[in-house]
């Protein structure tokens, strides 16, 4: 998108950075020096408590979560939805109005993953919306996306954790079949991850959100590797003004990894 799209139901590019809080100085640097890197497993004591990468290797292994692994992976996205609906692989199926699996593009090159759903996603069973799914909105429409249109958007956790704390990592664990079987389903060009939450569902990583920003992750799939990036929560971001600048660069950091994608670089 440029500042000069003709089509007068879409925001020019400056007004988006408006409502993204950025002015329109704001740039990405030169990216071309940033290097790939991947997790690899690290070796740790048996005294050291097990990361969240770690429940997730020792759930899958048990046998009960085994096959619920195995019968999750088989399903079509008409099945998934109705079996996450039904789901009670942990409490907050107590709470819920209903789960929320995601919404947009099934054939989509990009995949947002964010926390889980507040009240108003949990009343609506759609991601993202209040403030801070149309703060979402303004950023993906930023670089030229739209919701629904070759973007997906899901979230770790597929319902509403109480009082919208901060899910849990049992309760990450529990959801991480289904999040799997949406990748799976999807086969995205690009991951981006919203949130130290959706950080830790994928990457299993404990450290500061700030740490795993402008470093490339790769989510390895039966049919090749698709690169991941960490960005801030919108719901962060309306409560940390001065962070917009980051995301925006992170966004413009995403464009590029998804142009690289496509390019087959």
């Amino acid at each position: 998108m440029n500042d000069h799209d003709s089509n007068p139901g879409r925001l020019r590019r400056h007004e988006l950075l408006d409502e993204m809080g950025l002015s329109p100085q704001w740039r990405l640097r030169d990216t071309a020096n940033h290097l790939a890197s991947s997790l690899t497993p690290q070796a740790i004591s048996a005294s050291d408590p097990p990361t969240p990468a770690e429940r997730l290797v020792a759930a899958s292994e048990e046998p009960s979560q085994n096959q619920r692994l195995q019968r999750i992976a088989r399903l079509d996205w008409l099945e998934l939805a109705q079996d996450t609906a039904g789901c009670q692989a942990c409490g907050l199926c107590q709470q819920r109005r209903q789960a929320v699996l995601g919404v947009g593009d099934t054939a989509a090159d990009w995949l947002f993953i964010g926390e889980g759903p507040g009240a108003e996603e949990d009343a609506r069973g759609e991601p993202f919306v209040g403030q801070a799914g149309k703060l979402l909105d303004a950023m993906l429409q930023a670089i030229g996306l739209r919701r629904g249109e070759d973007v997906y958007i899901a979230n770790a956790v597929k319902c509403r954790p109480p009082k919208n704390r901060t899910p849990e990592i049992a309760e990450i664990v529990a959801c991480h079949p289904y999040l799997q079987r949406q990748i799976a389903l999807l086969q995205p060009r690009l991951i981006v991850l919203l949130g130290r939450v959706a950080a830790q569902a994928l990457l299993g990583e404990v450290d500061t959100l700030a740490s795993l920003r402008g470093r490339t992750f790769s989510h390895r799939t039966p049919t090749g590797e698709i690169p991941m990036l960490v960005s801030y929560h919108p719901a962060y971001l309306l409560r940390n003004l001065t962070d917009k600048a980051k995301a925006w660069q992170d966004l413009c950091r995403a464009r590029e990894l998804m142009r690289e994608a496509r390019n087959g670089l």
